[in-house]
């Protein structure tokens, strides 16, 4: 794999500008959004969010050339601002892990009303609702990395599989399969189980 320049000087002068290619241009279209709004949850700080997305595009600028010979840049670039956000978050003396933002909580609760939704039409029975709910926020925030962002990307930030397979640099069959895990590990932790069948297919 080609590693890009690390030369922080050069990251600091140099922006993008209109003489960037269009697929530059392209990408940032398709791309801006989700990275702001996972920024943006994680980091529980709009200016903040805006800063590190801008930065990280910015910087793909540079890198442009090196950046689209990776094997895949949409995952190549979904690392890169992930990276980005943890080494903010150390900077800040907190643990990407620890939940500690409200939008991170936020995030958290929205994704856990349709996931619940489709728990509720199999086991309307067998959980209260306040169990159900406590139960997930905490399930969710226990899931391994992909899933937690599979989970956030799609019923927080209700982007489908396709924007999600993008966003991610992973094939959609890879989103579903990563969702279908998720939604079991989530219905084991509640003592639930999900048939195989009742993930939703796009």
């Amino acid at each position: 794999m080609t590693e890009p320049p690390q030369d922080p000087a050069e990251y600091a002068t140099r922006e993008p500008s209109e003489a960037m290619p269009p697929a530059f241009w392209a990408f940032h279209a398709r791309y801006h959004r989700p990275y702001l709004e996972y920024a943006r949850i994680h980091l529980g700080d709009d200016e903040a969010a805006h800063d590190l997305v801008d930065g990280t595009f910015i910087y793909l600028a540079v890198v442009w050339g090196a950046a689209t010979e990776q094997e895949n840049i949409g995952s190549y670039a979904w690392v890169l601002l992930k990276e980005r956000v943890w080494a903010e978050l150390a900077m800040k003396g907190r643990d990407p892990a620890a939940a500690e933002t409200l939008a991170f909580a936020r995030a958290v609760c929205a994704a856990t009303d349709p996931i619940l939704d489709s728990f509720r039409a199999q086991f309307r029975q067998q959980i209260t609702e306040l169990e159900e709910t406590m139960g997930l926020f905490a399930a969710m925030a226990r899931l391994p990395e992909r899933q937690f962002d599979v989970i956030v990307l799609q019923f927080a930030l209700d982007f489908d599989t396709k924007t999600t397979a993008l966003v991610m640099g992973i094939r959609e069959a890879t989103v579903r399969s990563i969702r279908r895990t998720a939604k079991r590990r989530l219905a084991a932790e509640l003592g639930l189980g999900v048939d195989e069948d009742t993930d939703d297919e796009e």
